[in-house]
């Protein structure tokens, strides 16, 4: 008998890999203000020598890009079965319908519609968004507003997500 050949790693199950990812990173211009920010610190340092001037600069600079960066770095990912925004981690079990909000929309939803219940990761440098209603009876937040550069992707990997739950509920498989 001949020895069988090694079998190929498992490759990751669908539900592991994201679906969807999204870093909502600040935009081109903010960085900017932040190097003026620096350059600022640095003048106000300048009456006192050189040293102090740069570590004024460098000082100003650091604090103005970290401040920058962490607004900045808001993530939104689908997956293992769940919306991951921000902190929050939501089983899309308890997620009902998704919606794409267009510019227009998405302002409504931020102002005159708002809730102040639901749960909102806001960027204002993204115009479009995605509100999805929760479903959980237990949870008293009525839906989820999510800043988004392609809220129709982040739509379609929640219904897609969605879908997969519900086959695996059936025992129906593609």
């Amino acid at each position: 008998m001949q020895p069988s050949a090694p079998s190929p790693a498992p490759s990751p199950t669908p539900s592991a890999a994201p679906q969807f990812d999204e870093r909502l990173t600040a935009p081109r211009s903010w960085w900017f203000i932040a190097g003026l920010l620096g350059l600022s610190g640095g003048l106000i340092m300048f009456p006192l020598g050189t040293v102090p001037m740069l570590g004024g600069l460098i000082v100003a600079a650091v604090l103005a890009g970290a401040a920058v960066s962490s607004y900045g770095s808001a993530r939104i990912r689908v997956v293992a079965g769940s919306l991951v925004a921000g902190d929050a981690r939501i089983p899309v079990s308890a997620l009902g319908a998704a919606e794409a909000l267009d510019a227009e929309e998405a302002r409504a939803w931020r102002t005159h519609k708002a809730d102040p219940r639901a749960f909102m990761l806001m960027r204002s440098y993204v115009a479009r968004a995605v509100r999805v209603e929760v479903t959980d009876p237990s949870d008293p937040t009525p839906y989820v507003y999510l800043s988004s550069r392609e809220p129709e992707a982040l739509v379609a990997a929640l219904d897609a997500v969605r879908a997969d739950a519900v086959r695996a509920d059936d025992g129906t498989e593609d």
